[in-house]
This record gives structure tokens, sequence and C-alpha cells, in this order.
């Protein structure tokens, strides 16, 4: 199978990955934190040097700033919900996944004002008109990279009107922590959602919150409250982080794994990774372009581009030819709206969305030359009807 689908879910994972997962079970599959014995003792290590690793890699200052999470959604939650009060005003720069813009609903729903100004494709932005918005705000919440066509947004320049304005950056880096370099005290990023199980080449189920120095702690609020094996003796949460945000048992297995998934990004280069993807999506939006009916939704500066191309084709519906590239081609894909609807209105493509490929680490020039010619045999096939059932394979596949 041509795996074209990393955007949602990086595949294959570095051995190491599914090694670990096998390894910590059998020999400290035990309660971090919860107990002095070795087992407990090696548990909580694993996790100290996957923050520590973590830390690192995004540009934080202090690994106890690195909040494990079950996800980014969890993450983007948690600095939503926590940060909010009745009559706070929230700014989101749009072209944001579900994950932001469902909490942003909730707290909407609580008495926050929340304002969305979508910064469009070309990611070009109005700053007088951001700087107007952002005004009173107390978080600004915007995406590194569209999940829909991969448009790096001008992170810093926002960071520097939110700041200007006394309100924090929450960015949510779901589609470039580990795909491309990343410093969050450069980016002027306050907080930062990043999925473990993405470009970071974790398991699912694992995510952080990272918390920068400008944060007070103190008026960012927990989702969970309960056991941390820190100051049982109080009624009240810890102060102190992480413990702060790290009720309950971690998913200690997953951390560890993701830990060996971060010391692979280590050995292979970040930014070595990042030049693979991108002389790979450069090569994919050219051959897509190339196409006859078939258009491309890309950022259009190579510069700005993640490794996440969209595209439709003329009298197609993005779900079949997903359904005939996995059947015929045998191309994993994804197609729709990407749970990211803001972004494909921006875009033009709503409601039925796009066909999107996303190459990864291991993701080969062979490999996206020939999805190149699976679509170009697509878009000039007969289309299917409305009512047809799975379609026959093309000839020759």
């Amino acid at each position: 199978m041509i795996y074209l689908d990393n955007a949602a879910t990086s595949w294959p994972k570095p051995p190491s990955v599914g090694e670990t997962l096998a390894a910590f079970l059998a020999v400290a599959g035990a309660n971090p934190g919860r107990g002095s014995h070795r087992m407990a003792r090696e548990a909580a290590l694993a996790i100290a040097v996957t923050r520590s690793r973590l830390a690192v890699m995004l540009g934080a200052a202090d690994p106890d700033r690195v909040i494990f999470t079950g996800s980014a959604t969890e993450a983007i939650n948690l600095a939503i919900l926590g940060m909010s009060r009745p009559g706070d005003r929230i700014v989101s720069t749009g072209m944001g996944h579900n994950a932001v813009r469902r909490p942003l609903a909730v707290v909407a729903g609580r008495g926050v004002e929340v304002v969305t100004l979508t910064l469009g494709p070309d990611v070009d932005i109005d700053e007088d008109r951001l700087a107007s918005a952002m005004r009173g705000a107390c978080l600004v919440v915007m995406t590194h990279a569209s999940n829909v066509n991969g448009a790096i947004q001008p992170v810093s320049r926002v960071a520097r009107l939110a700041h200007a304005a006394g309100a924090l950056l929450l960015l949510d880096a779901s589609q470039t922590a580990g795909a491309i370099p990343f410093d969050m005290e450069m980016l002027g990023a306050d907080l930062v959602a990043v999925p473990g199980h993405k470009g970071l080449m974790g398991p699912p189920g694992t995510g952080a919150l990272v918390i920068g120095h400008r944060v007070d702690p103190a008026r960012l609020d927990p989702l969970l409250t309960g056991g941390t094996g820190f100051r049982s003796e109080d009624d009240a949460p810890p102060a102190e982080l992480p413990y702060r945000y790290e009720a309950g048992t971690l998913n200690t297995v997953g951390i560890a794994a993701l830990g060996a998934g971060l010391a692979y990004l280590e050995d292979r280069g970040v930014a070595s990774i990042a030049a693979h993807e991108a002389g790979l999506t450069t090569r994919l939006v050219a051959g897509l372009a190339a196409i006859p009916g078939v258009t491309v939704l890309a950022a259009g500066d190579p510069a700005r581009q993640a490794a996440v191309v969209s595209f439709v084709a003329r009298a197609w519906s993005p779900q079949e030819v997903a359904m005939v590239l996995d059947q015929s081609f045998d191309i994993a894909c994804r197609a729709g709206l990407h749970c990211a609807p803001e972004a494909c209105r921006a875009l033009g493509v709503f409601p039925a969305g796009t066909v999107r490929f996303s190459p990864g680490p291991f993701s080969t020039a062979e490999e996206i030359d020939t999805a190149i010619d699976a679509v170009a045999t697509i878009a000039t096939a007969p289309v299917l009807t409305a009512t047809s059932a799975t379609p026959a394979p093309f000839a020759g596949q």
C-alpha cells in the first residue's frame, strides 16, 4: 500500500516505537509516581525522559511545562476551557480544525465573546483588522499549518500583535510539530498543542500542551482533578507543574513509545525530514496541477507549504476519487472536509471538501509519481453514478 494520509496519523512508525510499547509493558508497566519500587521508578523515568525530549524539540525552556494529554484535541480543550471566563474575549484566526472550532463554540455558550477572522488561503493578514479584533482579548488561537491545503500561517506576526494587545497566543501545531524545525519561543507562541501520533511519530492516545513562560498557571484551570501522587494531603489540586494538569494515571506506555519516536526524529533530524517532505510535496503539487480537470489547493509559495496537499477532480466527488484510489490502486488518502469546515469554506470547496494527499518521512518519490499517475487515470475515466456500488478495478490494476 502507498500511504499518503500522514496528516491524520503518521505511518509506518519507526520500529523502535512498537518495540518500546512491547518492552515497556513487559518490564516497566507499573504506575509512575505512585510507588517507590523499581518498576514505578522506571515508569516515572520514561515519562521524564520523554518530557525533556519534547521540550527540546519544541523549544520549551522548562520541561515541567510540557503537560501530557491524550491528544492535541485534549490539549486545545485544556487551553481554551482553562483560560476562559465569562466576559472574556477570544480571537481565532480561522482555517482551523474542529478541535479548535468546537471548544470555542462551547465557551461562547458560556458567555465568552469569540471573534473569528479567517486569514484566508493566501496567508496574508490585515494587521490593522487583527489588532482591532484583539483589543481586550485574553487569548488568540491559530493553526500553524492548515490540515486542508498545508498553508503555513504567519505565526510570528500574529504573536506580535497578540502580545501588543495583552493577549496570549495558543498555537495548534498538529501539522508541523516534528515535521519542520520548531521553536515556540522564536515563534512567540505561549501555548502549543501537539499530537503524538502525527509528525512526532508516536502512538495514538498521546499529545501535549506546552505552557510558555508568559502563562501564569494560576490563570489556566485544569480539565481534570484527582490523584497525582503529589501533595496527596491537600484537597485542592497542586499548584506545581506538571502535576496541576496531570491528574490520574497517564498513558505511560504510550508516552514511553512517544519518547522512542522523538529519539528517531533526533537521530534523523527534523530539518532533514522537512527537506525530504518538501521535495515530495513540490513534486506532488506540480504533478497534480498538470492533470487536466484537476484543481490543486496548496499554499502557492513552497516556502510556506507543509506536506499536506488537497485537490478536486472535475465531475468526481472527493469520496469517489478516494474510494477508487484505495480499491483499485491501493493508495490510502483522505476525502471530505477533514474536520476543518472553516478552511474548506475559505478555499471554496464546502460542503464536498477535497481529496488530501499527505506524504511522510517514509514516503518516496516513486510513490508520489504512482499517485499522480493514478489521479490522472481517474480524472479521464468515466464518472461513477450516484447509485454505483464498488467500482470495477481499472484495467491493468
